[in-house]
């Protein structure tokens, strides 16, 4: 087929072989047959070419070097997705021979018209200096080009090349800084996340640390009694005057603020780091609850998370306090994420949540993962340390649980319980001998060695126990552990020093144990101690300080976090996370004393905009510069300069609250947010400097009155609000702007539709509703519930919910997965105890959306153990799935007391069929064969909706141009126009027809979302399938005569059907 002369059939052979790179097979051995096509004339044949060639250049060097010429040639062609191509592969090769070949290729791309062979230039760059790294000089040159770039598709990439190429040559970034700032906002995530990483680091050499005016202020905090007035104000003066924030730096931690809304982690990570290393101590607070919605995210995104916040909380415990009950472990939690959990509650502990978390910590120790209880104890023990409050509640519910079944729970607990003596000892005479009399059953050396310890430390105050215990473990000493053994040996030492008479014999005998035992540093042991404690001829000096060595005042043992020393690496990076110094890793560097020259960030505005416009081959005319600000705020601007730090944050907070009247501005219209947007972003760096303060003028007069309008308004109220209120509006605002920022540079070939658009009145242009909702605003971090309940239906009339149906959030329609707040709690058999052989399980449908993946349905799993002997083991065996059905297992349950019970989850994707998953339920001993059958109505995920987007769903025939439902995704369009309709007519029991039944009934049989409706006879309900996401919409619309119609419409016609079938008898019934 590639040898065919009929493009057709080259284009057919070529997709086939990129589908088979995608599904990882390898294709490398059609190099030959696929290099001839590199030259065809068929751009689609090529592109897929090219796809193919830089998979497998690497590895097929001799052959990829024939085709050079070919790849030059593409350089020049007229296509710009087919001269990148031509890049990415030349720079695959790995050859040194035609290093000047790819040099010369990327100095050309990096002047190319398009920004997306820009891009790719900047990536050949790190590949060619890995290459050959003598080339450095002459690849920072077009670094350097590059970076004045004002592409938001080249920023990313340049930056990624410069942190690779020359991360020390800060230099570069001087001149470019402003501009980077005010691009973040449009940068793809992952250039995002690359440009802020190096900010960070830039603005630790350039700025002073804004963490001295916390300290200040704490030094002058408190006055002396006789002190006079004129050294008061004097003292005023040294504070206010002590730190100004540079415009730079405010300017990068304004820019960066929105981004802590992104839907990528990795973004809101990246922010959250910047605001811990640079923002002021007071505002980095406002990261906590950005960090805290990525709990919600997978597992590994957690644990990354979770680590951050722990080495964070140790610092600044007062970020993360309000969101203590965030941290609570989850049952389904894995170990790891329930250990850092752990940490960070512990971390946050205090005296007025000491209560609560203690409660909390009952329930871990009782956890089937061992582990994690041993992890609690120990959490325990630090709880009590740091809060000399509880130290004696903690000591009191160790000394509890020494009495547990489970031996590696006593275990640590006891050592916990020597930590914890060694702090006040003279007061804990009674836990000594309890914890002796635990000697005979404890197993584990630990526990065993720690007891002896503190026996043979405190023998003085068990006199009479103290010689029976060195009497018990000398009749077992050698079976016992080396750890054990040396306790022994320290404790006869100690006695034999204290209580000669009783323990002379049996230390000596305990001596000569240890002197023939097979470990070395036993007998060393014995030997040294012998010479020290026996007297005779040979002793030295030393046999005389015999008893102050032994019997020495010991220190405390210290217990803290072992996220302590995490901090001196940056957060967010592999060695924090490794807590190692990884390869390539960048050091932070100190603040500096005295901040360097901020002049060195100046741009002229004159060359760059003529720089500018040579790349994009357009003359632009040179307008009028004239005053963006009103008089007013000129005046209150030049004070604040001169002024307090206060008077400064109340003028950045106007300046804030002046962007967001243009960005008001800038949502009217295509063409005004166009215009807006170039002003804004004009102003932004004109504003960034303290000198000048000339923005350009904008196209149209309308707009510019209406912003001087708006930023007169505000002039007078901004000064007055408060600097949290500043900071929300400034979030709101940069998103707005990033919008139109967006719209104005890929939406260029509209401009002769959007210029028409400007000839509409004034009045259409609406500032945007001020009830839009942004991640950070929510109240708390629990899932969003919508009340399907019966009373809640109750309350609303029906012209109410009519009117409330007008008062949309935004003017798209809003598709969102809810969870219901009643679930049915109806159970169903697994496992009966006669076919179990004593294990009964029975399990039920949890309705909780997205526990386990997008795709699977929750499945609560109760274990009972009916029998009068433990059940271990108990997991799943063999699975036997139909094709495509996949399932989440639970835990393995390790053991099950007798008449113990307990409940685990499980997630199983039925591929939205009511298929039987079976599969064997496993314990130590036995195996047996169990199935779980969902009802259609369990594959459905409720959503919310307006009654009018219902309405439209219902009739696909209605989507046109500019409808509310063009706001959705491409493919749930595409699924919507596929929905069918399934109705039937059943007869409705009288005690049924009320609202209340009807939603009771309807609810408990699938999980549906309630919409609201505005007719009292027909109630509409909404969902959408687990698998799929297909909608299912519900009509139940009564008619006369006890009759009602039920309507389905799904584009799952099988589904449709039988959630018909299991719906009729709901209603009918009486």
């Amino acid at each position: 087929m590639l040898e065919s002369s009929k493009d057709s059939a080259k284009l057919d052979a070529m997709k086939r072989i990129v589908g088979m790179i995608a599904k990882g097979k390898n294709a490398s051995e059609l190099f030959p047959a696929v290099v001839k096509n590199v030259a065809s004339k068929n751009i689609e044949i090529k592109k897929l070419v090219y796809v193919y060639l830089m998979r497998y250049a690497e590895e097929q060097q001799d052959l990829a070097l024939l085709s050079i010429s070919t790849f030059q040639r593409a350089l020049k062609d007229p296509n710009q997705l087919i001269r990148a191509s031509a890049l990415r592969v030349l720079s695959s090769i790995r050859v040194p021979i035609i290093v000047p070949i790819m040099m010369l290729a990327i100095k050309e791309a990096s002047s190319d018209l398009s920004p997306y062979v820009r891009k790719n230039a900047a990536h050949a760059i790190q590949k060619l200096y890995s290459l050959d790294p003598e080339q450095k000089e002459m690849l920072i040159e077009v670094i350097e080009k590059l970076l004045k770039d004002r592409s938001t598709l080249v920023a990313g990439s340049v930056v990624m090349a410069f942190e690779e190429v020359c991360p020390d040559r800060i230099d570069l970034i001087h001149k470019n800084y402003r501009k980077l700032c005010n691009l973040l906002v449009d940068v793809e995530e992952w250039g995002q996340v690359v440009i802020i990483h190096m900010l960070t680091r830039y603005a630790r050499t350039q700025f002073v640390s804004p963490w001295k005016d916390d300290e200040v202020m704490e030094e002058y905090s408190e006055n002396n009694f006789y002190e006079s007035d004129e050294d008061q104000k004097e003292k005023d003066r040294k504070v206010k005057n002590t730190y100004t924030m540079d415009p730079d730096h405010r300017l990068l931690l304004r820019n960066t603020k929105p981004l802590l809304q992104s839907r990528n982690a990795a973004v809101v990570m990246a922010v959250a780091q910047l605001y811990w290393h640079l923002a002021p101590k007071s505002e980095a607070g406002i990261v906590s609850k950005s960090l805290v919605r990525l709990l919600r995210s997978n597992r590994e995104v957690q644990y990354i998370v979770l680590q951050n916040i722990a080495t964070m909380s140790i610092q600044r415990k007062g970020m993360f306090e309000p969101y203590l009950k965030s941290f609570y472990v989850r049952s389904t939690d894995p170990t790891m994420i329930k250990t850092l959990k752990l940490e960070i509650l512990t971390n946050l502990a205090n005296e007025a949540n000491i209560s609560t978390l203690l409660r909390e910590f009952q329930t871990y120790v009782k956890s089937q993962d061992k582990h994690f209880a041993a992890a609690t104890i120990q959490a325990i023990g630090r709880c009590a340390t740091n809060i000399t409050e509880v130290t004696d509640t903690c000591l009191n519910g160790l000394v509890c649980l020494l009495s547990n079944r489970d031996e590696i729970v006593v275990a640590e607990s006891v050592v916990v319980i020597k930590k914890l003596l060694q702090t006040q000892p003279a007061h804990h005479g009674e836990i000594i001998k309890h914890m002796s009399k635990l000697l005979d059953n404890i197993t584990v050396p630990v526990a065993r060695a720690s007891i002896l310890w503190l026996i043979g430390e405190y023998c003085e105050r068990v006199p009479k126990i103290a010689p029976d215990v060195l009497r018990k473990t000398a009749k077992s000493f050698t079976n016992e552990d080396d750890l054990v053994k040396l306790q022994i040996l320290n404790l006869g030492a100690k006695l034999y020093l204290t209580n000669s008479k009783q323990t002379k014999l049996l230390t000596q005998y305990v001596l000569n144990l240890g002197k023939y035992d097979q470990s070395y540093d036993i007998r060393d042991r014995a030997r040294f101690i012998r010479q020290l404690i026996v007297p005779n001829e040979k002793s030295g000096a030393l046999s005389k300080y015999a008893k102050k060595i032994f019997l020495a005042q010991k220190p405390a043992p210290l217990l803290e976090s072992p996220f302590k020393d995490r901090d001196h690496f940056q957060l967010g990076t592999l060695s924090h996370t490794l807590n190692s110094r990884a390869t390539g890793y960048l050091e932070l560097s100190d603040w500096p004393e005295v901040a360097p020259d901020p002049s060195v960030r100046n741009v002229d505005i004159a060359e760059s905009a003529k720089e500018w416009t040579g790349i994009l081959g357009k003359t632009k005319k040179e307008k009028p510069t004239e005053k963006f600000y009103s008089e007013s705020e000129e005046e209150e601007d030049e004070s604040a300069s001169t002024n307090t730090s206060e008077s400064e944050s109340s003028s950045e907070s106007e300046k804030e609250d002046k962007e967001e009247g243009s960005s008001d501005e800038s949502s009217g219209s295509s063409s005004s947010s166009e215009e807006s947007s170039d002003s804004e972003s004009d102003s932004k760096g004109s504003t960034a400097k303290k000198t000048s303060r000339a923005a350009d003028e904008s196209d149209s007069e309308d707009i510019k009155k209406k912003t001087k309008g708006i930023s007169k308004k505000r002039s007078t109220s901004s000064s007055s609000d408060t600097d949290s209120t500043s900071s929300e509006e400034s979030s709101s605002d940069s998103k707005s702007e990033s919008d139109s920022k967006s719209d104005s540079e890929s939406g260029k070939s509209r401009s002769a539709t959007s210029s028409k658009k400007e000839e509409k009145p004034v009045q259409d242009r609406k500032a945007p509703n001020k009830q839009d909702v942004f991640l950070l605003d929510l109240d708390d971090f629990c899932p969003v519930t919508t009340p399907v309940a019966v009373p809640t239906a109750a309350v609303l009339s029906p012209s109410l919910t009519a009117d409330l149906e007008g008062l949309s959030l935004s003017s798209s329609s809003v598709i969102d997965v809810t969870t219901q707040v009643s679930v049915p709690t109806k159970t169903h058999e697994l496992l009966h105890r006669m076919s179990g052989k004593g294990l009964a399980a029975h399990y039920h449908f949890s309705r909780q959306p997205g526990i386990f993946g997008d795709r699977m349905v929750s499945v609560q799993v109760t274990v009972t153990n009916t029998t009068d002997q433990n059940i271990e083991n108990i997991h799943i065996g063999e699975k036997k799935l139909p094709p495509g059905m996949r399932m989440h297992e639970f835990n393995p349950i390790e053991c099950l007391e007798p008449a113990g019970s307990i409940t685990v989850s499980m997630g199983i994707d039925f591929c939205d069929s009511t298929q039987t998953a079976s599969f064997q339920l496993r314990t130590k001993d036995d195996n047996f064969n169990v199935n779980i059958q969902p009802s259609v109505g369990e594959l459905l995920l409720p959503v919310t909706m307006s009654e009018k987007d219902f309405k439209k769903r219902q009739d696909v025939s209605s989507l046109v141009p500019g409808d509310a439902l063009f706001s959705l995704q491409p493919k749930q369009i595409g699924m919507l126009t596929g929905m069918n309709e399934t109705s039937a007519t059943i007869a409705v029991a009288p005690q049924n027809s009320t609202r209340l039944v009807i939603i009771e009934r309807v609810v408990k049989a699938a999980n549906l979302g309630v919409v609201p409706s505005g007719q009292d006879n027909i109630h509409r309900f909404a969902a959408k399938t687990v698998h799929s996401g297909s909608l299912m919409l519900v009509t139940v619309e009564l008619k006369e005569s006890s009759t009602a119609q039920l309507i389905i419409n799904t584009e799952k016609t099988v589904i449709g059907s039988v959630l018909l079938r299991e719906l009729k008898p709901v209603l009918s019934q009486g």
